[in-house]
């Protein structure tokens, strides 16, 4: 299905929960989210018939996002079932990774097709700083784990922190030199810049860097094309790539092809807008139609910038990215 501007949009990223095990943050307060009652979070029902209606619009591609979706209980039968929704040719799923390495295997039986993990550092002090309470050596775990599930090939996302974790731009960027073939089993290493929302955005403009000073620190990169909003580069060499997505400095709107559901079954066609449509006790012709409301409705682009923060009045783990 076509906006109102003529975007195709193919890509909805699916929260599953707005909870998680880290408290990264750029993403978590320090002290957790508010348990929401159950009932007040979408059922693997109804996410099911969420990706069938949004199929039918034209929906291919579907990413399981959180929080952190491995917290949600069930979530490899969830998996399962959203995997034999006829029309999803591509089945996705971001993760801190740090519970993965049990969950690796019985994700790729169940019909997930690859992953993108979030990692920030691979210093190990910093890496508790970053997430307050995560693990670097399970992270690490649960990317070999996918690598030997044949989970791949994987991305790994890097929030970029000006002052905080530039040191880990060359570290992580290595990550790629033997690309899907290495121990880990990383693709493509891409570099995100980080976005004035929830309690970020009161944060010190210090903290905002572009991305393309990865370009300055990862010598003999060079342009090699798209992927969706990500800039990729390459080095010779090399076998993976490097990606940019720099939705601060080089908006993407122009070719957003996406849209998102809350955890609490709320469709938002755009990620800094506060535009929401309930989806929740909707089925068969209604759910397609609030769906097609929704993607009609999706807008030109956000105002995001270092000095214009997002719109939306939800934090990043409630939307799931």
């Amino acid at each position: 299905m076509l906006d109102e501007r003529g975007r195709d949009i193919r890509y909805l990223r699916l929260s599953v929960t707005d909870r998680c095990n880290c408290r990264c943050v750029y993403c978590m307060p320090e002290g957790g989210v508010p348990r929401r009652d159950h009932g007040e979070m979408a059922t693997f029902e109804e996410l099911r018939d969420i990706v069938r209606a949004a199929v039918t619009l034209g929906v291919r591609k579907v990413r399981v996002t959180g929080g952190e979706p491995l917290v949600r209980r069930g979530i490899v039968r969830l998996v399962h079932m959203l995997a034999e929704v006829p029309g999803v040719e591509e089945l996705a799923m971001t993760t801190n990774g740090t519970l993965l390495a049990p969950l690796a295997a019985g994700l790729r039986d169940a019909g997930l097709d690859r992953l993108n993990v979030s990692l920030d550092t691979l210093d190990v002090d910093r890496y508790r700083s970053m997430t307050r309470c995560g693990s670097l050596e399970n992270a690490l775990a649960g990317l070999r784990a996918a690598r030997e599930a044949g989970l791949g090939p994987t991305k790994l996302n890097c929030v970029l922190l000006g002052g905080v974790n530039e040191k880990d731009i060359v570290p992580l960027a290595e990550l790629a030199r033997d690309g899907a073939d290495g121990e880990l089993g990383v693709a493509s290493v891409r570099f995100i810049e980080l976005m004035p929302m929830g309690a970020c955005a009161s944060w010190p403009r210090e903290r905002f860097v572009s991305a393309d000073v990865v370009v300055d620190e990862v010598a003999g990169l060079v342009p090699a094309g798209q992927d969706g909003v990500t800039q990729l580069y390459r080095k010779e060499g090399w076998r993976g790539t490097i990606g940019l997505i720099r939705p601060v400095s080089h908006g993407f709107c122009k070719t957003c092809d996406r849209i998102r559901v809350t955890a609490d079954g709320m469709l938002k066609p755009c990620l800094h807008s506060r535009a929401e449509i309930s989806l929740r006790g909707l089925s068969g012709p209604e759910l397609v139609a609030a769906l097609r409301q929704g993607i009609a409705a999706k807008p030109a682009r956000h105002h995001l910038g270092v000095a214009h923060a997002s719109a939306t009045p939800r934090s990043m783990n409630q939307i799931g990215g």
